[in-house]
């Protein structure tokens, strides 16, 4: 049995108010590290305890699990005596209270934990309970209640382990920190990796300076466990986007499902959040109208950190937080804003100016690099400029230089810019011509605000009559822009873009992003909006944005072809880059009363709206199109026919879809667009097929033509979706052969094409047939195929099929823990991403049941582990083959390269 504890190692333990423990020259033994005191049933926490021990035993302290303590009836001495003797009490609790011994009012279960005391407590409670009994729910209600208690709860022995093993981790760091001597800084973690993909956390390419306080504040807020909202708030170019960066890092660590970051500055309509925050979370939008219903399921049970950027645009979309914070207690939102939310809950974080160097003393170097304002313009000189130094001679003008702009950091950068070309005391002086200017913004902005405007506007006056247009038409863009856009919207007018382009980024006006494809350029909103002004106030707006638009429509009409072949994801990844400012182009049309022309641009851009997922917001342009009450032309009425319909077809709505379908269909044909009237035809199969009462000689018809119209456009991909339907109907009327037929034609059609979604679907579809007819062996050839084509796509719903159709193989096969982790990995799959309907379930269904009635704590471990899987972990563990360990690492396939899918 252990030794009893000494007073040094009692006050090392005390809560985190206490003060530092006073240093012992006592030495320590092995047997006297620091002691973990596990409290739980026996029986139904078996493996928890387990996963608790491997925990403790990890971090190399000493697990106190003693067993007879959680037995009916324990003698209450003896564990009273080991829990004496332990420093950290961790209580494991499901749904058993446990029992109450004769002449005892509790159980020993909870007697532990009352005579736990003063000692760090992590709580952690598994889910789903069905069978909780009611003593245990009220002690679990006391413990919530009990401030000095750590409590989360879990789902598997998998999550148990990870989180017992970082609560401790932080227990001690904790502890080491209020050990350290007074002035001795605590070392602080490094950075998390950022999550890749569609709401990862970007990564700054400069360094944070003189916001250590601001981020202690809000990491601090995000401590207390009944703040939910924080808003950083402040004008623009404060740092409010850069801070939340900083923090929301610092925090990653705190959140199992760590932080998603959503840009909302290029949005203007409430009604945009919505989609941007579902797509920021990783949801596939399925196009229909449960998208909120969706968003709380996706958010349900996770523990999650929402950073959302630029919120002042959208402020009466505020609820909605409210909203999804109510519904998902694990869920975290950080705000930027330039003003406050005015939610209640909400805790607000102003952020101000950088502080300046103290007016009272002689502006030294030394003196002056204690002034974070001071420090911030100093590195981004040297950054322009590397043999920059602050010295003796410059110290007083650079002082100056950041008292006019009054500390503001995009001020300061804008300045420091110019160093390449003027020395400080110049960059003074011209500042000191433009003070009245400065100060003399719109008297309702705030004075710090007026300062940046003005900063802003010295910047631009630096510039050449060529390069300061360039900057006012560079205004029309919605965030980024490649230079192949500013030349065909810019020019005739900017006769050198590329020249001038390349001093706005000189000057900070303009950011570079890196990609591979093309030059690719971004503004600071702040700066972008100043651009906007100046190109309102020109009398050039409505002409530049018709180019604009212009310029997205041929981009578009560009894209449609190169969407359906081997060049697709290429061009996925462009058009994701171009998203908000082809949503700029539709707008422009359907507030000009262009309708033809929004409906013309959702058209060519088919192919990209459903695998990026933007469906939702089609519909909408398309629902706005039907009900504008202008008169329309007939392809126009087609396209947004198909749109609003279609989208929608899975959602059984009370409005038949089978007229309007076949409107639209009718429409194509006579507008000569046989690839159109494909598509219609296609749909209108499936809606009279699932129609109430349904037309299958209707359906069969409809298919029919669809097939016709492909054909007759010379569209493989067409044609192969055509004979993907025609299959799935032959085999929903029990044809095995004719459907095994019909998908082999269409796998044959879509290889040919080299298109890369066309052949996923192809092959998913060879693989449910083949299972069919007993060809488990060549089933698992064709799903796994689908599954590294879509991975590759980043197409989240062909992934879910991949993983299904093998889990299915393994089920036929008697392979317990691969169908059950299978399983586990396609579910968490769907519910991250909206994707909850699954026309497959039905083939593989019985034989699942069958084997979790047969094995089913094992089925459980295993779906378990699974649901804890990411995406690429899911994929990677799929294509790995039958024979791979569950629980091990896996590898995809050498012949089936796959790039991990986006989140």
């Amino acid at each position: 049995m252990p030794d009893q504890p000494g007073p040094d190692e009692t006050a090392a333990l005390q809560p985190s108010l206490a003060p530092p423990p006073v240093p012992s020259a006592a030495i320590r033994t092995p047997d006297q590290k620091l002691r973990v005191f596990v409290s739980s049933t026996l029986q139904e926490l078996a493996e928890e305890r387990r996963a608790a021990r491997a925990a403790i035993e990890r971090l190399r302290l000493t697990p106190v699990m003693f067993e007879l303590g959680a037995r009916p009836h324990p003698p209450r001495d003896l564990y009273r005596a080991y829990l004496a003797q332990s420093h950290v009490f961790v209580g494991l609790y499901w749904e058993r209270y446990g029992w109450v011994a004769p002449g005892e009012q509790v159980s020993g279960l909870e007697d532990e934990y009352l005579l736990s005391g003063d000692r760090p407590k992590l709580i952690y409670v598994k889910s789903p309970a069905p069978a909780r009994e009611a003593r245990l729910e009220e002690l679990l209600g006391r413990i919530r209640a009990d401030d000095a208690a750590s409590y989360k709860p879990f789902t598997s022995a998998r999550e148990l382990r990870e989180l017992l093993a970082d609560d401790l981790a932080v227990l001690l760091t904790e502890r080491y920190e209020q050990s350290l001597p007074a002035g001795v800084p605590a070392p602080s973690p490094p950075p998390p990796e950022p999550e890749p993909g569609v709401g990862a956390l970007p990564v700054p390419l400069t360094s944070l300076v003189g916001r250590e306080g601001e981020i202690q504040e809000v990491t601090g807020l995000f401590g207390e466990p009944d703040v939910r909202l924080v808003t950083l708030w402040g004008p623009g170019g404060i740092g409010k986007s850069r801070l939340a960066l900083a923090a929301a890092a610092a925090l990653s660590g705190r959140f199992r499902q760590g932080v998603r970051f959503v840009a909302l500055a290029a949005l203007h309509e409430p009604e945009a959040v919505l989609p941007a925050i579902a797509r920021g979370i990783g949801l596939r939008d399925p196009g229909g109208p449960t998208l909120a219903q969706d968003v709380r399921r996706a958010l349900e049970g996770r523990e999650l950190l929402l950073v959302l950027d630029n919120f002042e645009q959208v402020l009466l979309a505020a609820p909605l937080l409210t909203d999804l914070l109510s519904d998902a207690p694990g869920l975290r939102v950080l705000v930027t804003s330039r003003s406050p939310l005015r939610l209640s809950g909400e805790r607000q974080v102003e952020v101000g100016p950088l502080p300046l160097p103290d007016p009272r003393h002689r502006p030294t170097p030394a003196r002056l690099l204690a002034s974070p304002a001071v420090r911030l313009f100093v590195e981004r000189a040297h950054a322009v400029k590397p043999d920059f130094e602050l010295t003796a001679s410059n110290a007083a003008a650079v002082a100056g230089i950041c008292a006019a702009l009054d500390g503001v950091p995009l001020a300061l950068e804008l300045a420091a810019a110019r160093i390449r070309l003027l020395p400080p005391a110049a960059i003074l002086a011209r500042l000191d011509q433009r003070l009245p200017m400065l100060t003399g913004g719109a008297r309702d902005l705030p004075a710090r605000q007026q300062t940046l405007r003005g900063a802003i506007d010295w910047s631009v006056r630096l510039l050449t009559d060529e390069q300061r247009d360039l900057f006012t038409r560079l205004g029309v863009f919605a965030r980024g822009f490649t230079l192949e856009a500013a030349e065909a919207v810019c020019t005739p007018e900017v006769p050198d873009v590329l020249g001038s382009l390349e001093a706005l980024v000189d000057g900070s006006l303009v950011g570079q992003e890196p990609r591979e494809e093309e030059p690719c350029f971004t503004m600071l909103a702040t700066v972008r909006e100043y651009a906007r002004e100046l190109l309102t106030a020109s009398g050039n707006l409505e002409t530049l944005s018709a180019r604009h638009a212009a310029y997205y429509h041929a981009l578009a009409a560009r894209a449609r072809p190169e969407l359906r072949g081997p060049t697709q994801a290429g061009w996925l990844s462009r058009l994701d880059f171009a998203h908000d400012n082809l949503r700029a182009a539709v707008r422009h049309d359907l507030d000009t009363g262009d309708a033809a022309g929004a409906a013309g641009l959702a058209w060519d851009l088919y192919m990209y709206w459903w695998i990026a997922g933007h469906l939702t917001e089609v519909r909408a342009w398309m629902e706005e199109v039907l009900t504008s009450g202008r008169p329309l032309p007939d392809l126009a009425r087609a396209r947004a026919l198909y749109y609003a319909r279609t989208i929608t077809f899975w959602q059984a709505e009370a409005k038949p879809l089978a007229p309007d379908l076949a409107e639209s269909a009718a429409l194509f044909r006579a507008g000569d667009d046989p690839w159109g009237a494909g598509l219609a035809s296609l749909s209108l199969g499936l809606a009279l097929g699932t129609a109430l009462p349904p037309d299958p000689a209707g359906a069969a018809a409809a298919f029919g033509d669809s097939l016709a119209f492909f054909r007759q456009a010379h569209d493989p991909w067409g044609e192969a979706m055509a004979l993907v339907t025609l299959g799935r109907a032959a085999l929903a009327a029990g044809g095995v052969g004719e459907a095994h037929a019909r998908f082999g034609e269409s796998l044959t059609l879509a290889r040919g094409a080299g298109d890369d979604l066309g052949l996923a679907i192809a092959e998913n579809h060879v693989g449910w047939t083949s299972l069919l007819l007993n060809r488990p062996d060549e089933a698992r050839e064709h799903f796994a195929a689908g599954l590294a084509l879509s991975a590759r796509l980043h197409h989240d719903e062909g992934v879910a099929y991949g993983l299904e159709g093998l889990l299915a193989v393994a089920a036929g096969q008697g392979d317990v823990g691969r169908t059950a982790r299978l399983l586990g990995a396609s579910r968490a799959l769907r519910e991250q991403t909206g994707l909850i309907h699954n026309p497959n379930a039905a083939f593989y269904q019985g034989a699942v049941d069958a084997l979790r009635s047969g094995a089913a704590a094992t089925f459980a471990a295993e779906e378990a582990a699974g649901h804890e899987l990411s995406a690429a972990e899911a994929v990677a563990y799929a294509l790995s083959g039958p024979n791979a360990a569950p629980g091990e690492p896996h590898d995809p396939s050498p012949a089936l390269p796959v790039p991990a899918p986006s989140p």
